[in-house]
């Protein structure tokens, strides 16, 4: 049995073995690096969300619903009418070469035929095969700008990178805006990995409720 196909037998087994449930949880793995010029928080520590002009539509939606946890954690709360903070976040997602694969293996390595976005910034569908049995590998990355609304200087900016086999989008994102978000308002300086447990099987989280959300009567 060649060197290749143990390879990715042993890496396909431990991603059966995750997605099939059989393990609790998954401990996602990320490189953070944050700028703070915000010793502390404000009695009422507000946001909304800011958006680009290529980030309008619901996939951006999707993203801040899946920020949203990590801020509220943070310390943050959303209230779109009165807001202290204006926060915009982006994440992306690019499927690459995995570390197992083996690069002599076959004619047509890396058929990849490049990123695939989901909406205007994070990942999703696009991408071509892998030739062979290796299984796929992705790169992600989230960033979070925390803006001063009254200065409209930013006040806080944090960038989080993992790279890893398949995992649900929402989760795994999830994870790295908890990790970006680390230590705020006051991080450590300098580069620094941050590791977040992403329970296997579960949902993602619900985001809390903006203040002006409107309110379902009850029945």
């Amino acid at each position: 049995m060649t060197s290749r196909l143990l390879r990715s037998l042993a890496l396909a087994a431990a991603t059966a073995a995750l997605l099939g449930g059989c393990a609790s949880s998954y401990k996602l793995d990320s490189t953070v690096q944050s700028f703070s010029g915000l010793p502390t928080l404000p009695a009422t520590p507000t946001y909304r969300f800011e958006r680009l002009p290529s980030q309008l539509g619901a996939s951006q939606d999707q993203l801040e619903a899946i920020a949203d946890p990590a801020l509220f954690n943070a310390g943050l709360r959303r209230d779109d009418r009165a807001p202290a903070f204006s926060v915009l976040v982006s994440a992306r997602v690019q499927r690459v070469v995995s570390p197992w694969a083996d690069p002599w293996y076959g004619p047509g390595w890396g058929g990849w035929r490049g990123p695939g976005y989901w909406g205007p910034r994070w990942g999703g569908p696009g991408f071509g095969m892998y030739s062979g049995m290796e299984q796929p590998w992705y790169a992600r990355e989230v960033s979070v700008l925390v803006r001063d609304i009254a200065s409209n200087k930013v006040v806080y900016e944090s960038h989080a990178n993992s790279d890893g086999p398949y995992l649900d989008n929402a989760a795994a994102l999830g994870a790295m805006f908890a990790a970006a978000m680390q230590g705020f308002p006051n991080p450590p300086i300098g580069p620094r990995r941050v590791d977040v447990q992403i329970p296997t099987g579960q949902p993602a989280p619900a985001p809390a409720a903006p203040a002006s959300a409107a309110v379902a009567p009850a029945k």
